[in-house]
């Protein structure tokens, strides 16, 4: 058996069991600062689910949106760590609703039209179904504000 060696990291936070090929799409939705340490690694044999990517971010502690971001991605891991010890560790779980982090796909909702925060809520969570709290519109694509 192959071992996969990728350096522990001391501070930060390190996402396991993201669905094989989604990391980039995680990346991309957290925003990392630039000057952030980001290890990715991508289709690495896994017993769960086959295949999983993995992102280590140095010095990065995760907020709760950020958290709901990857829910929306993939039922991930997450571990905090400080000193180099997994201090928490916990699965990313949509929750029943979401707050400021999504984009409506209807041009015409409110909070496309006006300044007010998107608000959906799940009303499936597999296969996933959002509906816009505002104009009752289900999305076909994730967008993140």
């Amino acid at each position: 058996m192959e071992e996969l060696k990728v350096k522990k990291i001391i501070n930060g936070t390190v996402i396991d069991h993201i669905d094989g090929g989604k990391a980039l799409l995680v990346l991309k939705a957290l925003n990392i600062p630039e000057d952030k340490t980001v290890t990715i690694a991508i289709n690495v044999p896994s017993k769960k689910k086959g295949k999983k990517d993995i992102l280590k971010i140095e010095d990065v502690e995760l907020k709760e949106e950020e958290v709901n971001k990857i829910a929306l991605i993939s039922d991930a891991t997450i571990n905090i760590i400080k000193n180099g010890k997994v201090v928490k560790k916990f699965k990313a779980k949509l929750p029943e609703k979401f707050e400021g982090i999504l984009k409506c796909t209807n041009p015409n909702c409110i909070t496309n039209v006006e300044k007010i925060k998107s608000k959906f809520m799940v009303e499936n969570k597999n296969p996933l179904k959002i509906r816009c709290y505002y104009c009752e519109r289900f999305i076909n694509h994730i967008e993140f504000i």
